[in-house]
C-alpha cells in the first residue's frame, strides 16, 4: 500500500488517528475563500482496538468519505536523499535500492513512498527527495486493524504531511512557515513553502516533559529544543536560501512559558496557533479548549489533505 495512494471515492475525508489513549476521528470541509469546516471531531477513549475503531467509523460516518490513518512517530523514517536520475516510474525501485545501506533493517521489509522536494528555478544543484520507510510488520497489523474493523481504509500517512496541511493555512505569499508541534512521540518541526514540505525533523523531547512541573528539568528540555531549532533552521537557511521563513509556528499544547522562551532565543517571531483562528469549529466548539486542540492537531492537518496534494 503507498503512502500517498489517491483515490476516487465520496468528497472528503475522515481522518482516524490511533493514539495511545483511544481514537481521534475528524472531518474537514475545505471552502472557498474561508477557513476550512470542522464537521465533526469525536474521541474515543479506550484501548484502540477493532471495537473502538468500529465506534469512531460508526460515529463519523466512515462509509461516507475516503478513510485516512496517521503512523506514529517511531514507526517510519523520513530521509532526505538525492533523487535518482531514472523515470518517474522506476523511482521507487531506484529509492529502495539506495535505502539498503541506510535504513537499521532489511530494505526487503520496507514499505517505501517518495516526495518530491521542488528546487528554485535557478537553482543548479541535485534534486532531492524525501523517502518515507516503515516496516511491513507495521503497516501490516495497521491496515488488518481498519479491516477487522470494516473500515475502508484509502490512505495511511504520516504526521509530516499532516503538518505540513496546517502549515499552509498559515503561509504569506512568498514567505516559508516553520511550524513545530509536540506530542507523546516527541516533537516534530517542519517548514512548508507554496504549500510544500522542505524541511523534516524530529526531536527527542516529549510533550509529558516540557509539562513537567520540575523548573531545572523543563528548562533543561527548553534549552534542548531552542539548541535544535537554531541548529535546524540555519541548515535549512543555507539549504534553501531562496525561502525567506517568516516565522516558527507553534502547535497548539499547555506548555507554559514555550513562547516566550523561544522568542527570547531566536531570531524569528513565535506564535502559538489557536485552532479556532485557523478553522471554522461552529459544529464543534469543543475545539476552543487547547487539550482538545493538542489532541486532534495531526488527526485535522490529515482531514484537510487534498487529491492534488501528494
Amino acid at each position: 500500500m503507498r503512502f500517498f495512494k489517491r483515490t476516487r471515492k465520496k468528497e472528503g475525508w475522515l481522518s482516524i488517528a490511533v493514539q495511545r489513549d483511544g481514537v481521534a476521528a475528524t472531518s474537514v470541509e475545505r471552502v472557498a475563500q474561508a477557513r476550512p469546516l470542522v464537521r465533526f471531531a469525536h474521541f474515543h477513549p479506550g484501548q484502540p482496538g477493532v471495537d473502538v475503531l468500529e465506534k469512531a467509523a460508526r460515529d463519523g460516518q466512515a462509509g461516507a468519505y475516503r478513510c485516512a490513518t496517521l503512523l506514529g512517530g517511531g514507526e517510519y523514517q523520513v530521509m532526505n536523499v538525492e533523487a535518482p536520475n531514472v523515470p518517474r516510474e522506476e523511482m521507487k525501485t531506484a529509492v529502495r535500492w539506495r535505502l539498503k545501506d541506510l535504513l537499521d533493517f532489511p530494505v526487503a521489509e520496507a514499505t517505501i513512498d517518495v516526495l518530491d522536494i521542488p528546487l528554485d528555478r535557478n537553482a543548479r544543484s541535485q534534486q532531492s527527495i524525501f523517502a518515507i520507510a516503515a516496516r511491513n510488520s507495521v503497516i501490516g497489523p495497521r491496515q488488518k486493524l481498519f479491516l477487522d474493523a470494516k473500515v475502508d481504509l484509502s490512505v495511511i500517512d504520516i504526521p509530516e504531511m499532516a503538518q505540513r496541511n496546517i502549515s499552509a493555512l498559515l503561509e504569506a505569499e512568498g514567505r516559508g512557515v516553520a511550524l513545530l508541534s509536540f506530542g507523546d512521540d516527541g516533537g516534530l518541526l517542519t517548514v512548508s513553502f507554496n504549500g510544500e514540505l522542505y524541511l523534516s525533523r524530529r526531536f527527542d523531547v516529549t510533550l509529558e516533559q516540557l509539562l513537567d512541573l520540575d523548573h531545572e528539568r523543563k528548562h533543561q528540555c527548553l534549552e534542548r529544543v531552542t539548541l535544535e531549532l537554531q541548529r535546524s533552521l540555519d541548515h535549512f537557511e543555507r539549504q534553501y536560501s531562496f525561502i525567506s521563513v517568516a516565522k516558527l509556528a507553534l502547535g497548539p499544547s499547555a506548555v507554559c512559558g514555550l513562547e516566550e522562551y523561544l522568542s527570547s532565543n531566536l531570531y524569528m517571531p513565535v506564535e502559538t496557533l489557536d485552532l479556532a483562528s485557523l478553522f471554522d469549529i461552529g459544529r464543534t466548539p469543543e475545539l476552543a479548549d487547547k487539550a482538545l486542540q493538542q489532541r486532534f492537531f495531526l488527526p485535522l492537518g490529515a482531514a484537510l489533505r487534498t487529491e492534488e496534494a501528494a
